[in-house]
């Protein structure tokens, strides 16, 4: 318990975070969204999510650069096999033999063409036991090249979605931050309101136990009635049971803030809630080019888009004709040991072309080019409809923060003011110039006031880390947010 209690002293201590008491954070938001964003589970499967699609996009990137195998397959015959004779009959014959092949080849990915390119040395060795020989037949080098002629290259297609999937695995990880940091804000102001719930019906309770002790006095020498003295006392078990509520809220609120941040559940959390909020303006303009640029979204319309125009590609590819190209020249030799087999090489070349044509195929090559033409119209229709609901969104957010922060001044206004009323409301009461249920009204209109300050405030910082999501950009101080994300 003492080593988890130092760990995040020493977090506190590094990111700000002020500890008070012996296992209690005190966090403000800024702490909360932080921790968040290093450490809850939510951004670790953010960060894995990523590391997933990074690694995709190396082995992309692989198949368009050499690579070099060595392969061997060795093998122990001693069957009974079907041997055919030189005079054309095939007679049983035991076989007792060893052989062993060794093979170098070089490949390259022709990307333009969707074809292959190889290098390639080759060295087969046959023992028969039977006759005690031994023979070896040498490749010394063979060069190749084989593609389908008329077929689908995936090369080329995948060099024009990759890259689009990654920029948007890219763009993806650094929005999924930013909700993190959403999701942070509304748990660190649930918080807010489960603590300050608890604080309201602890002064309202300390209140109404008040008034109800000096009632007492009043109401034997008759200066209230009976049914103002049971109301009074109605109050007080009301706030007391309002304590209690309290109480076990804000004890589930902590839970729930724990589990979201990745903390050990006995760890005790105070939240310090902002006076204010930053006061400045988004252009919108400059709001629509961020999102547009940093944003997902453009970016998962154009792969879909792309995706949509290859599905149709390998449609038609494989509707119509279809042929394969496989072309080698090298050298080549065999003899009875190592030497000799390398001795006097012989040109070696070999060509060869398959041609398949669908004669009768009932329509469904051209079913398939068919739907694949349909699915990319609605793709593109899907994407634009998207793209136009992306930039609305975008301007709506804009308009909304940047009356929000209007919003969250006159609540806290009011709230002060709700104050105020609350405290002249039972300083009259007490005297005797204002009923209880104007004393009641008070109450209600101060803690539905508080209420409401913290609600406007987890709007406004709710709506600039979902604007932050959407443009990737730190409008506050400036900067765009990717190039604090160690993503490449």
């Amino acid at each position: 318990m003492k080593k988890i209690i130092s760990l995040f002293f020493a977090i506190a201590l590094c990111q700000g975070i002020n500890a008070s008491g012996s296992d209690t954070l005190t966090l403000e938001l800024k702490d909360m969204v932080r921790i968040a964003q290093q450490q809850s589970p939510s951004a670790q499967s953010a960060r894995n999510a990523f590391l997933a699609a990074y690694w995709n996009y190396r082995y992309f990137r692989a198949n368009y650069l050499p690579s070099v195998t060595l392969s061997s397959s060795p093998y122990i015959n001693k069957e009974m096999n079907k041997i055919t004779q030189s005079d054309g009959t095939a007679m049983f014959i035991k076989q007792d033999q060893f052989g062993a092949d060794l093979t170098l080849k070089v490949n390259q990915n022709i990307s333009l063409t969707g074809g292959s390119l190889f290098l390639k040395s080759n060295l087969n060795r046959l023992d028969e036991f039977q006759n005690k020989t031994t023979a070896y037949s040498s490749q010394p080098l063979v060069i190749g090249y084989e593609q389908s002629l008329f077929g689908y290259n995936s090369l080329k297609w995948d060099k024009k979605i990759e890259p689009i999937r990654y920029r948007e695995a890219k763009k993806q990880y650094a929005e999924t931050l930013e909700v993190i940091s959403a999701t942070a804000c509304n748990y660190f102001f649930s918080l807010a309101a489960a603590q300050t719930e608890l604080e309201m019906a602890r002064q309202n309770f300390a209140s109404a136990d008040t008034l109800y002790s000096m009632a007492q006095g009043r109401y034997k020498i008759g200066t209230i009635t009976e049914n103002e003295m049971l109301q009074l006392e109605i109050n007080r078990l009301n706030e007391e049971t309002n304590v209690m509520d309290a109480e076990i809220n804000l004890k589930e609120v902590k839970q729930s803030v724990r589990s979201f941040l990745g903390m050990e559940q006995d760890i005790e959390l105070r939240i310090v809630v902002p006076d204010s909020v930053p006061q400045f303006e988004v252009p919108l303009q400059s709001a629509m080019q961020l999102a547009i640029e940093n944003s997902p979204d453009p970016e998962y319309y154009r792969r879909i888009v792309k995706e949509s125009e290859s599905n149709l590609s390998y449609a038609k590819a494989n509707a119509g004709l279809r042929a394969d190209l496989y072309v080698q020249f090298g050298l080549s030799q065999t003899g009875r040991d190592l030497s000799s087999s390398y001795r006097n090489l012989s040109n070696q070349e070999y060509a060869s072309v398959s041609v398949s044509l669908p004669l009768l195929d009932w329509g469904r090559g051209k079913g398939r080019v068919k739907v694949a033409k349909s699915q990319l119209a609605l793709t593109e229709t899907q994407a634009e409809q998207g793209m136009n609901d992306f930039n609305q969104n975008v301007q709506k957010l804009v308009l909304q923060f940047n009356m929000q922060a209007r919003k969250v001044h006159i609540a806290m206004l009011t709230d002060q003011r709700a104050e105020q009323r609350h405290t002249v409301a039972k300083r009259l009461y007490i005297m005797g110039r204002s009923s209880i249920l104007d004393l009641n009204s008070a109450v209600n209109e101060k803690n539905s006031a508080k209420r409401n300050s913290i609600n406007t405030m987890r709007t406004y910082w709710s709506l600039y880390y979902t604007l932050r999501s959407m443009t990737a950009f730190d409008f506050e101080n400036n900067k765009l947010l990717t190039e604090e994300l160690p993503i490449d």
